[in-house]
């Protein structure tokens, strides 16, 4: 029970105290890539917590030792007494409940996420190959209409996606940096990134941080695309084609390039490139590893310390003298 107790506080304090430390640090605007795995691992072990709480609550400490034979007759006996009472079969009973709903819940939403963005897609593409044409010398799209925007469909028929305005907009170079900003975002598959970011959030809509976290992956998302935008050209270009293409809207299940943060990511783009250390580096990561594992390390704890107690004794066969 403690370990649950345990899990369940480490739950709360990274999904409020947590990501509002992380939401505040200014490192992952320099490092987004890092960045996004922070936050990952953030919303992971806030689920992982929880499902490894409800698991702890349905089933008993046993002792580590002996062989396949005597842990499962030793687990059988803490079972049966930990069950024995009708206050202690509910409590494990719901516990095992919640666990299977929140697993349930976050595997359900993850195939939503997925299957409605793919048709969500696979709809606006049909739309487009009414609409559209094909650009003669750039491989985009392009759509009639008032409004100066750019997009992207990933999936098997990734597409980049041009208004009319958006081209007598843009120059040539300012051009170039938004098509390598598209297509970093669908060589780097960061639609999955989103749908993953999206599901615990979702599951867990009651921790505003997990929110938070798949808000700040989609902003650190463009800032990658950016940065793949400015290795081909001048960060001044991508910030001017960023604020010509502040005006558009893009459609669902799109990657826009000026669709998220744009303001900021124009600052950031005219500001100095700051470079964070690998000392720095090496911290940060120790920390992200340590926030990954420290669910399972809590769950695991109290398992690995009964080994020395006799809380659940093994009887081993006595060996004849």
């Amino acid at each position: 029970m403690r370990e649950a107790f345990a899990l369940l506080v480490f739950a709360l304090v990274v999904a409020t105290a947590g990501a509002a430390g992380l939401r505040r640090a200014q490192w992952p605007e320099h490092v987004p890539r890092l960045g996004i795995i922070a936050w990952q691992a953030l919303s992971g072990s806030v689920l992982a917590a929880l499902l490894l709480a409800g698991l702890s609550v349905s089933v008993p400490t046993t002792e580590l030792g002996g062989g396949l034979a005597d842990l499962l007759h030793a687990c059988a006996l803490a079972i049966r007494a930990q069950y024995a009472t009708p206050g202690g079969a509910a409590l494990h009973a719901a516990g095992a409940a919640g666990t299977l709903i929140v697993a349930a819940r976050a595997a359900y939403l993850l195939v939503t996420v997925l299957v409605g963005g793919r048709r969500a897609r696979q709809r606006h593409l049909h739309h487009l190959q009414l609409a559209a044409c094909r650009h003669s010398t750039i491989d985009a799209l392009i759509v009639e209409h008032p409004a100066a925007a750019a997009y992207c469909l990933p999936g098997r028929a990734s597409t980049i996606v041009l208004t009319s305005a958006a081209l007598a907009a843009l120059d040539d170079a300012e051009l170039a940096a938004v098509l390598a900003h598209e297509r970093a975002h669908l060589r780097g598959r960061h639609h999955l990134v989103l749908a993953a970011a999206s599901v615990p959030a979702r599951t867990l809509p009651f921790l505003p941080g997990l929110g938070t976290a798949r808000t700040e992956q989609a902003r650190l998302l463009e800032m990658i695309a950016d940065d793949v935008a400015a290795e081909r050209g001048a960060r001044v270009t991508v910030a001017r084609a960023l604020v010509h293409l502040a005006e558009g809207s893009v459609p669902v299940a799109s990657l826009g390039a000026a669709d998220v943060a744009a303001a900021e990511r124009v600052h950031r783009m005219l500001g100095p490139k700051l470079r964070v250390g690998l000392a720095r580096r090496a911290l940060i990561g120790l920390v992200i590893v340590l926030t990954a594992a420290a669910p399972v390390v809590l769950a695991a704890w109290p398992a690995v310390a009964a080994a020395q107690s006799d809380s659940c004794p093994i009887v081993l066969p006595s060996v004849p003298t």
